[in-house]
């Protein structure tokens, strides 16, 4: 069978030939792309051997290295005392300050601050008269810090008490003077509804293994978390900041970082709290723009890894991944329309046999989808927090059911404003999402 196989494959003209492997590499692709994160994930735990996971130590108070936690705050009034009262309270770490950024918040953000800030002597503001996004705020702010590590810290987002003690312990050895952030592990924090219990799995996948796949490869990572980052402020400094355009600066920054030859760091055992959408308007959303974000970071830097691919061949897996993943949500968006409109043809005009064939054909191709996909989840939720998420297996269904189909709608649909962005009309200004209050309410 094998061999009819590549004998169909080569029996055409060469062109033919090129046309019907790409063909195949496209089908195949998130087959293939699902058995490598759960490689890749099996090859962090078991052969990497400078993750340094648990191996941390606690910093004496003399030695902390200063820290600016910031926050930029659009609109934040539900959520930006609580986080506040959380850090000043519950950390443990002793030499941090917390710089909020105010971007043109009209609500009661700036008038909860300010009353705050009689509380705790180390919180301090900057006001931003108009709201241009989060990099905009982030990039202003990086130079009112007093620290010499930023920690990117959502409104939203609550770290687990040691974690900047366990974020510091990637930064203070000589070997680590290229590491230019590190990036922890994300946790649902709303998990009351399905899409919050849906996104926990999904959570699990991206950040269990492929980060870790990312960074068992090359010390490589496709992009650090917005919402719960240390970085080391030089290195921003170095690449000049967030850009401010982008759809999503965590991505873009992360690899100006991997272009410039400094190395991401992925600490899965680092966890921080964070809201997810609970509407599938919300989620819709928030999946556009980091589709156009990822589609920008890719347009910006097709360039350099096409006239030098030798230059940046640590990074070469993720571009090439980067690139299959965009045309591939083409490829997957047009093929469908076409199944779509082929089945109707042939149930209008009675060929039922071929409706049959082309619904079996569909099947299988998904049933070996859905396997690969597991594969990779069950790894996934083994590995991260010690498998105490599998409980949470019977909500994959419905994870990959709905991120592989709306994933590559946003790509597409994303695409011309991503190129807009690139040519100079992009904006980074933002809407903060709807908030609610979770503290000491229990996770379902």
């Amino acid at each position: 069978m094998f061999n009819l196989f590549i004998d169909h494959i080569f029996e055409a003209s060469l062109g033919q030939t090129i046309l019907n492997i790409c063909l195949l590499i496209l089908c195949l692709y998130p087959v293939v792309g699902s058995f490598f994160w759960f490689a890749g994930a099996l090859s962090y735990r078991y052969l990497k051997t400078n993750k340094r996971d648990d191996n941390w130590t606690p910093i004496p108070v003399a030695v902390q290295p200063m820290i600016t936690i910031m926050i930029p705050a659009h609109n934040e009034e539900v959520m930006i005392e609580e986080t506040i009262t959380y850090l000043f309270e519950e950390l443990n770490y002793q030499n941090f300050e917390v710089l909020v950024m105010n971007d043109g918040s009209t609500d009661q953000t700036g008038a909860i601050i300010q009353r705050l800030q009689a509380k705790y002597t180390r919180l301090r503001t900057v006001e931003i008269v108009k709201n241009k996004g989060k990099a905009h705020a982030f990039n202003i702010g990086m130079y009112f810090a007093k620290g010499d590590y930023i920690l990117s810290n959502d409104a939203d987002t609550i770290p687990e008490k040691d974690a900047l003690m366990k974020y510091m312990n990637f930064f203070v050895h000589d070997r680590d003077m290229n590491t230019s952030a590190v990036t922890a592990n994300m946790d649902v924090q709303n998990r009351t509804k399905l899409l919050g219990k849906s996104q926990t799995v999904e959570f699990s996948s991206i950040v269990g293994v492929i980060k870790r796949s990312q960074t068992s490869v090359n010390d490589s990572m496709y992009a650090y978390s917005g919402a719960n980052t240390l970085y080391k402020k030089s290195f921003l400094i170095d690449v000049g900041g967030f850009r401010q355009n982008r759809a999503t600066e965590d991505i873009s920054i992360a690899w100006d970082h991997q272009m410039v030859g400094a190395v991401p760091r992925f600490a899965p055992n680092i966890v921080f709290h964070m809201n997810v959408p609970e509407t599938i308007h919300d989620l819709y959303k928030q999946r556009k723009r980091w589709a156009q974000g990822g589609t920008e970071v890719w347009l910006t830097n097709i360039k350099k890894f096409l006239f030098h691919p030798i230059q940046r061949r640590y990074q070469i897996s993720m571009f090439v991944d980067s690139t299959l993943s965009i045309v591939w949500s083409f490829f997957f968006l047009i093929t469908t329309v076409l199944f779509i409109l082929l089945m109707g043809y042939f149930l209008v005009t009675g060929n039922f046999e071929r409706v049959f064939h082309g619904i079996m054909m569909s099947f299988i191709f998904v049933t070996f989808e859905l396997f690969a996909g597991f594969m990779q989840l069950i790894a996934a939720l083994l590995l991260d927090h010690r498998g105490a998420k599998l409980k949470y297996l019977i909500f994959a269904p419905l994870y990959m059911l709905f991120y592989w189909a709306i994933n590559p709608i946003t790509v597409v649909t994303t695409f011309i404003p991503a190129l807009k962005t690139i040519l100079g009309f992009g904006s980074g200004t933002w809407v903060s999402p709807e908030r609610k209050s979770l503290q000491n309410k229990p996770k379902k």
